[in-house]
């Protein structure tokens, strides 16, 4: 079966939803069809819209990133889904890469089983395969998707995945999930056991059982606000020990960089000046390459 025709395939899910990024859709003015100019699109000159509710089940934003430039007919954008939001069926006409920048995700195509996929991975659909995806169940999943257009198209869309499609789940196929990268904080517990176990017994059963086996669990707060509440009491009491761990699990709960560094600036004018610059250089560290 035929892959993907080029190296960067346009996003379907934005061009099919969003007027940036939609069918036929051009660079920016000054980048003409015949322009020889390299063009830069800022960072936030296109900000994150609500996903479609005929197409996506749940929370859905979308961040268009370029529209095509003929006699391109690529375009992309990157999309986040909160925990158990997802897309409805749908192909491609000449199929598309995801490439996952944070979280944990599930896709499935028609009849197959139920497939997980992580931060770091690669998904490239074929042309014309019937499929959906989106977030798991318990964690938020951001991913940059491209696409090509094929006669002015490139996605046909279907009914919406049920709930009851949805919750079988890579469980219940014969795709297990990736032992401890399915989310979350259950590292940073067995870490706190194997430091202060024999030292503070308590308190490590309150960490281990209450605050990550209870509280960031709860349903109410998606992981990825949960960690953005964190973060923002970490430097609001300047806390920066405890900081570069949460700054890393907000990026794989589907925080972006961006978004890390603009809320260490808004806290600058609530929690002072010396705690936001503090902060900014334990993110700095931590998200050197």
């Amino acid at each position: 079966m035929k892959l993907l025709s080029s190296a960067l395939l346009s996003l379907s899910l934005l061009n099919a939803t969003f007027p940036l990024v939609s069918q036929g859709q051009t660079a920016p003015a000054d980048a003409t069809p015949n322009s020889q100019a390299i063009t830069i699109v800022r960072s936030g000159s296109q900000a994150p819209q609500k996903g479609s509710a005929d197409r996506f089940t749940g929370s859905v934003r979308v961040q268009p990133l370029f529209g095509a430039m003929a006699p391109s007919h690529t375009s992309g954008g990157l999309v986040t889904f909160e925990p158990g939001a997802r897309s409805a069926w749908h192909s491609h006409l000449v199929g598309q890469a995801l490439i996952v920048t944070a979280g944990t995700g599930w896709i499935q195509s028609w009849g197959g089983p139920i497939q997980e996929f992580h931060q770091g991975d690669i998904v490239l659909i074929p042309p014309g395969v019937k499929h959906w995806h989106g977030a798991s169940a318990t964690s938020s999943m951001t991913h940059i998707a491209i696409q090509e257009e094929s006669n002015g198209s490139n996605t046909t869309w279907m009914e919406k995945v049920s709930d009851e499609q949805y919750s079988h789940g890579p469980a219940a196929t014969q795709e297990p999930l990736k032992p401890q990268e399915s989310n979350t904080m259950n590292k940073e517990p067995s870490a706190i056991k194997k430091t202060y176990g024999d030292f503070s017994p308590k308190l490590v059963q309150i960490t281990d059982d209450v605050l990550f086996g209870d509280i960031w669990e709860r349903p109410e707060l998606s992981k990825r606000d949960r960690s953005l509440v964190t973060v923002t009491a970490l430097i609001a009491g300047g806390n920066t020990e405890q900081l570069p761990f949460h700054l890393k699990r907000a990026r794989e709960n589907g925080v972006t960089e961006a978004e890390l560094i603009e809320t260490i600036t808004h806290l600058a004018f609530y929690c002072g000046w010396p705690k936001a610059m503090s902060a900014i250089a334990v993110a700095k560290e931590t998200f050197k390459p």
